[in-house]
Parts: structure tokens; C-alpha cells; sequence
């Protein structure tokens, strides 16, 4: 009895604290934009530290995945960087990200475990629950980091365009390439502005340009990034004018762009067709169709 009030308490207390934390994410996130900012180099002052007990949970969750890297050899450390990266994670370690897996999956198994067998419930329920949920707590960290991914990438996409069109004009205008990637990261905002940094940023730490765009595409990997990063790179080859390929690449960047919409537009009837047969079709028959069937009922009974 004692020891089912403590969890209680422990399970009330984590609660209130979730609560807490969700009505502070939008500063919570603030803070952690401007660490990944600091930490890549972007200003000159040192990142903050990292709480002591933050710093304990990361370093416990990085042991535990180097462990379970060790164990399966399934856990590639590049590919899970590249997907931490895809979703705008610099500063999240492969293994951390594993480990938290690894201890979520954990203690759902272990939380639900205890709550069904508190409740006096058969064997197999109880395997079948928590197995069920040690599966939700290993799949749904990586769902989220790939939606937000997806998110990122769909952004970075939309603002391609007009980053190309900037870069006409600078570059046109007498300004050199990287200056005018700078002036561009200074104008735009999210996830293209983070990209345009870090990679101003590994040019400054010595590596070309053609291998820190060649880094921003494996972080970006989308149709029109490929087409930019690759356009550049030729062109510093090949000695070709940038202001031509800007504005050639320009063209086509505007083309893809309407014929993304025109895709997504179509595919709109089809996703409104599920909406439509269980939501409003159901409720626009009963108000057409009622009166007639309530008076035919009516007729039939007289």
C-alpha cells in the first residue's frame, strides 16, 4: 500500500512537472535555438553551461547507447547523425539519441508493466500491454525527429527560391560568392539561415567551399539544394560566370516550385474524400433523409 502511494506521488509530481515544461517550451525552445547557435560558432561568446543534472541524464543516455551499439551492429552512428542533422539536432550526440531511446523504451515497458499488474489483470494482458508500450517508447522519439525533419526540409525547400533570387542581385550587383551567402544569412530567417551559417561557418574553419556546400547538401537533401549545391560547385570548376547560373538556377527553381503546387493541389479532392464520407456526408443525410423516413414510418403505421 505504501509503495503504490509513492508511485502515485511520483506519477503525480512528473505530471505537474510535464505541465510546467509545456508552458514554458516556448522559451525552453528560445534558449536551445541560441545554444545551437552559440555552440557552432555563429557569435563569439562561449555556449552556456549545461545543467548538472541535464548533463548526467546525457551522459548515462550516451553510455547506454554506445552499449547498444556495441550489442547490434544494426545502429549505424552516421546515419543516425544524419537524421539528428536533417532535423536541426547539431548538437545532440548519435549515441545520447540512442541511449534515450533505449531508457524510454525502458520505462514505458517498466511504468506499464506496473500499472496493469495493479490492477490484478491476466498474464498475457499485461506482456501484451508492455510490450506494446516499450515499442511506442523505442519508435516514437525517432517518428518525431523524422517529422520534424520532414518539416525542416519541406521549409528549407520553400525558401530556396528566394535565397537564389538574393544571390542574383549580390552577386550581379560585384559582391563575391561568399559574401554574398553571408549577406543572404543575414536576412533570412530558420532553418535556411542556420544551414547558411554553419556553413560560413566550416569555410572560416578552413574547409573550401566546395566541401562546405557539399556538407550543407547531405544536411538538406532536397531537389532544389541539389540543384544549387551542384550548380555552384560546376560553376567554380568550369569558371562559368555565377550571376548566369544564379539566374538560370533561379528559373528553374521557380518552375519546381509551381509544380510542387500544382501536385500538392491535386492531391487535395482525394484527401478531402475522408473528411467528406465520414463527417459531413453521414450528417447531411440525416437532416435530408429523416423527415421523409420519419413520415413515411408514419404512413406505413397509420
Amino acid at each position: 500500500m505504501i509503495l503504490t502511494v509513492l508511485v502515485a506521488l511520483g506519477l503525480g509530481g512528473a505530471a505537474v512537472a510535464l505541465g510546467l515544461r509545456a508552458m514554458a517550451m516556448p522559451r525552453i525552445a528560445a534558449a536551445a535555438r541560441i545554444a545551437e547557435m552559440q555552440a557552432y560558432g555563429f557569435t563569439g561568446d562561449a555556449p552556456p553551461e549545461v545543467a548538472g543534472d541535464k548533463r548526467l541524464v546525457a551522459t548515462i543516455a550516451n553510455s547506454v547507447g554506445r552499449l547498444a551499439s556495441r550489442v547490434s551492429s544494426r545502429f549505424k552512428e552516421a546515419e543516425i547523425r544524419n537524421q539528428l542533422m536533417a532535423a536541426g539536432l547539431y548538437t545532440t550526440a548519435p549515441m545520447t539519441f540512442l541511449g534515450y531511446r533505449v531508457l524510454g523504451s525502458a520505462l514505458t515497458f517498466t511504468t506499464m508493466l506496473w500499472l496493469i499488474s495493479a490492477g490484478d489483470s491476466s498474464g498475457p494482458k499485461v506482456i501484451l500491454f508492455s510490450v506494446l508500450a516499450a515499442a511506442a517508447g523505442w519508435v516514437v522519439p525517432m517518428t518525431l525527429v523524422r517529422r520534424r525533419a520532414e518539416r525542416r526540409l519541406e521549409q528549407v525547400e520553400g525558401d530556396l527560391p528566394e535565397l537564389i533570387d538574393l544571390l542574383v542581385v549580390t552577386v550581379e550587383a560585384g559582391l563575391a560568392l561568399n559574401r554574398s551567402l553571408q549577406v543572404a544569412s543575414e536576412r533570412f530567417h530558420g532553418p535556411l539561415r542556420d544551414e547558411l551559417r554553419l556553413t560560413l561557418q566550416e569555410q572560416r574553419m578552413g574547409l573550401s567551399t566546395n566541401v562546405a556546400l557539399t556538407n550543407m547538401l547531405d544536411r538538406c537533401e532536397t531537389p532544389s539544394m541539389r540543384s544549387f549545391v551542384r550548380s555552384i560547385i560546376q560553376g567554380e570548376n568550369l569558371g562559368v560566370s555565377m550571376g548566369t547560373i544564379m539566374r538560370n538556377l533561379a528559373i528553374e527553381t521557380r518552375k519546381r516550385r509551381k509544380q510542387h503546387a500544382e501536385e500538392r493541389a491535386h492531391k487535395a479532392p482525394v484527401k478531402m474524400l475522408f473528411p467528406l464520407v465520414l463527417l459531413m456526408f453521414p450528417s447531411m443525410f440525416i437532416v435530408l433523409l429523416y423527415p421523409a423516413v420519419q413520415k413515411f414510418s408514419a404512413a406505413l403505421g397509420g
